[in-house]
């Protein structure tokens, strides 16, 4: 996947569902969106998540970090690459993002901004390591992420603490091109 694929799936559908167990999967399933963020897993259920979704049509990204059962390390994200037929990934850890780009597997760096020392970093590590899309935590900071839409040239995703339409709302008015969310209630708004 292209990096104008992704934004072009965002300007379609910037609503994100985000699962956390198979229940979740099952239920996203059924739902509008196109992009899926896989955000908790283990070893034993991850390739059958993974290929529920894609059976479904939906583009997956797997949250690396949080497959329990790997460590962080470069065979644990080859074997995610290998063994299940993920589009992308999400990680926190900059190691993972420069070797999944290595690998030729598109990236969502995903960044908690607590305070103006982490906003700094966040942009520091997003222009070295130039993900296809970088995610900010809580995505509930309008201000925050105009500043950072301007400042990168990726796409920017709000995540975290989204509770109602007015969230999303918020965050797309501000500049996020995507929203993502583990509100079901969200995912078809």
């Amino acid at each position: 996947m292209k990096l104008s694929r992704i934004k072009e799936i965002l300007e379609r559908n910037p609503i994100i569902s985000a699962v956390k167990d198979e229940k979740g999967v099952e239920e996203v399933i059924a739902s509008e969106s196109e992009l899926v963020f896989i955000l908790t897993s283990n070893l034993f259920n991850i390739k059958s998540m993974v290929e529920k979704l894609k059976e479904a049509g939906k583009i997956v990204f797997v949250h690396a970090d949080l497959v329990d059962g790997l460590s962080y390390s470069t065979y644990a994200l080859e074997y995610l690459v290998k063994n299940t037929d993920l589009d992308g990934i999400i990680s926190t850890k900059h190691s993972v993002i420069k070797n999944a780009k290595k690998m030729k597997v598109m990236v969502i760096q995903r960044f908690f901004l607590l305070d103006s020392l982490s906003f700094e970093n966040t942009l520091k590590y997003a222009k070295e390591n130039n993900p296809h899309a970088v995610e900010v935590l809580p995505g509930l900071m309008p201000k925050i992420i105009r500043r950072l839409a301007k400042e990168l040239r990726v796409p920017v995703i709000a995540g975290g603490l989204i509770g109602d339409k007015e969230d999303i709302m918020n965050a797309l008015r501000a500049g996020a091109q995507g929203v993502s969310t583990t509100q079901k209630k969200l995912w078809n708004v």
